[in-house]
């Protein structure tokens, strides 16, 4: 059982806070015009609504059951139904008049550029499937990915589930030690990587981190290399082959493996910046429902968008909003390799401008980052294109919010602020398009999804109170288990609160139903008996006009038991003065009250971040108490 978090807060909400309603627009072109309508009805019935959403997939045999529950909590979803991830996202567009649609627009920030149609893409996979099963890689296998945000990490993982076997995708900046962990936790007999990559005009040496790792990884067998940044490498003609050597013979056909709905699709580890990380896993059936229903729905798709999320594959995000989402709905994904502020601060609104961009779907912190840079970098550019935005990987503060909504969707982009995590494998509580919008909140969960807030003894907590965040129901791209630790998979999910999903994030619920995250269970403050969490505090920091983002961790205090240590970008062109220090903590006072003690302020130019945007808290704290790092090979 966890500890309790549950604590009294500060009513945020007054009646006469500022809701963002929907253009007229929006509500006569919506996907979803009936956003009440629409929870009540799946609220009731979720089974009913998760099968309906199954329809618009392809299945090579419908299921006999929609849920199977009688070996909880290892739930199982349409019951013998026959089905491929990858078939739905590519191979049956080739079918239906889609085949000369773009299917991935890639551009890395050296400005190379690479288009791949539906057809092109279709034949490029085949390639790399039949080069895997000449390899011997058959139904179950697991293949550890290891590459930038290039086009060939899509064909690899496409390929993978095409014949059956399991990818494991590690993020490109993970140490040699972190890849050789998931290696072996997966016991991957092949592993795809690429010679190189380009970060802020650096040539990052990929290969010699895989060649590091594979020393100790006695499964691997033959590692196969994509010719990215041209850079010099070692290469062992007896294991490493080159990419498009591997391929270049292959037939462009090949036959679809067709998996049971529950059979796994793929591993993707945690990132592992908190314990060892966990192998999530995630099937054929249920994550296709459930990854295409939330992106059709949150994102408002009719068919023909542009659509750009702007993580990495190495994340879920990158897994489900990326690759899979967009190629199950037949749109068009970009890939962009990079970051977004090179050569010049607009790089991303000159994307958005160039590609006619109609979803931008990002993180606060790069949100953040370009707020440093003035609202003066995207009102240069014209993104008329932009019909909405997304908001993922963490809380974003109001501010934040409300810029993105004025200088990037013009007052007229609805936002779609979405929680859910690697395990839930689909976006969770999110805003529809027609949904009044409320800045910093997530909103109320999608259709189908029943959460909650709770104490430590699952008891639901009032409106205006924190607590747990739990989900009380099943959904169809829920985790199956943990790789080889099922006995982890019910301690870390089932067994903390009896009965429910256990989250691991603390949130509230305002009177109106709109829940409001405040962060993880241990990115709690401990402050003289109450418990604060850190993102509320950061985003009472970044409520001043001079403060851009703002990491806080708890240091030691003999009376108070933890007191705050705060860590600010500034915007650009303010300097950090102690008058700037004292006007920063009366800030915070006036938010959220003297229960926010703060010891002290440290102006920085930078905060320790993990590709997908999370602030590595931990790192911030063993550097203040003279503490081992530990793993930092997440770190951006």
């Amino acid at each position: 059982m966890v500890k309790s978090n549950q604590r009294d807060l500060t009513e945020v909400l007054s009646s006469g806070q500022k809701k963002y309603f929907p253009s007229k627009k929006v509500l006569k072109n919506a996907v979803v015009k009936d956003y009440e309508g629409t929870l009540k009805k799946a609220k009731s019935n979720p089974e009913k609504f998760w099968e309906e959403a199954a329809e618009d997939l392809h299945w090579f045999k419908k299921w006999d059951k929609v849920l199977d529950k009688r070996k909880k909590p290892f739930y199982k979803w349409f019951t013998k139904a026959k089905c491929n991830l990858a078939y739905n996202a590519l191979d049956r567009h080739i079918q239906n008049g889609n085949k000369n649609k773009l299917a991935i627009i890639w551009e890395d920030e050296t400005g190379r550029k690479k288009k791949y149609t539906y057809y092109q893409l279709y034949e490029e996979v085949n390639k790399m499937a039949n080069a895997l099963r000449g390899l011997g890689i058959k139904k179950g296998d697991r293949v550890a990915i290891y590459m930038p945000n290039i086009p060939e990490i899509a064909i690899t993982m496409l390929a993978c589930l095409k014949i059956g076997a399991m990818h494991s995708v590690v993020y490109a900046g993970f140490s040699a030690g972190a890849l050789r962990d998931r290696i072996k936790d997966a016991r991957a007999k092949i592993l795809v990587t690429a010679d190189g990559s380009f970060r802020r005009g650096k040539v990052i040496d990929l290969k010699s981190i895989a060649d590091e790792a594979v020393k100790q990884c006695k499964t691997i067998k033959k590692v196969i290399v994509a010719k990215n940044n041209g850079a010099k490498i070692k290469f062992n003609k007896r294991r490493d082959i080159w990419f498009n050597d591997f391929i270049k013979n292959q037939s462009a056909e090949a036959k679809t493996q067709e998996m049971d709905a529950e059979d796994p699709a793929f591993v993707l580890y945690t990132s592992g910046t908190t314990s060892k990380p966990k192998g999530v896993i995630h099937v054929h059936g249920g994550y296709a429902v459930g990854v295409l229903r939330t992106i059709k729905w949150v994102f408002d798709l009719k068919g023909d968008e542009i659509f750009w999320c702007t993580a990495d594959p190495g994340w879920i995000t990158g897994h489900s909003y990326i690759i899979y989402g967009p190629l199950m709905a037949g749109i068009t994904t970009v890939m962009y390799e990079g970051v977004p502020d090179v050569p010049t601060p607009d790089r991303i609104w000159k994307i958005v401008e160039k590609y006619k961009v109609n979803v931008l779907y990002t993180a606060p912190t790069l949100i953040r980052a370009m707020m440093r840079y003035g609202f003066e970098w995207p009102q240069k550019h014209k993104m008329a294109s932009l019909r909405i935005l997304g908001s993922v990987g963490e809380p974003i503060n109001p501010e934040a919010w409300k810029w993105f909504y004025k200088y990037v969707g013009k007052n007229h982009c609805p936002i779609m602020d979405t929680w859910w995590q690697t395990e839930t494998g689909m976006n969770m509580i999110t805003p529809l398009p027609v949904a009044p919008l409320k800045a910093g909140s997530a909103c109320k969960p999608f259709p189908g999804i029943i959460a909650d807030i709770v104490g430590k003894e699952g008891k639901k907590v009032p409106a205006g109170k924190g607590g747990y965040l739990v989900i009380k129901n099943q959904w169809p791209s829920m985790i199956r288990t943990i790789f080889n630790n099922p006995k982890r998979y019910l301690k870390t999910y089932w067994e903390q609160v009896k009965g429910v999903y256990f989250t691991g994030d603390v949130a509230y619920r305002d009177k109106e139903g709109y829940f409001w995250i405040q962060g993880r269970t241990d990115d709690v403050l401990k402050i003289a008996g109450h418990r604060i969490g850190t993102a509320e505090v950061e985003s009472a920091f970044v409520s001043h006009k001079d403060a851009v983002e703002a990491g806080v961790i708890g240091v030691p205090d003999e009376i108070r038991g933890e007191v705050i240590k705060a860590f600010i970008i500034l915007k650009k062109g303010v300097k950090g003065t102690d008058t700037l220090k004292i006007k920063l903590k009366k800030q915070v006072r006036k938010t959220l009250g003297p229960v926010a003690v703060i010891k002290d302020i440290e102006f920085v130019e930078k905060l320790p971040k993990t590709r997908s945007g999370k602030i590595m808290r931990r790192v911030l704290k063993a550097k203040e108490l003279n503490l081992p790092l530990g793993d930092t090979s997440s770190l951006i």
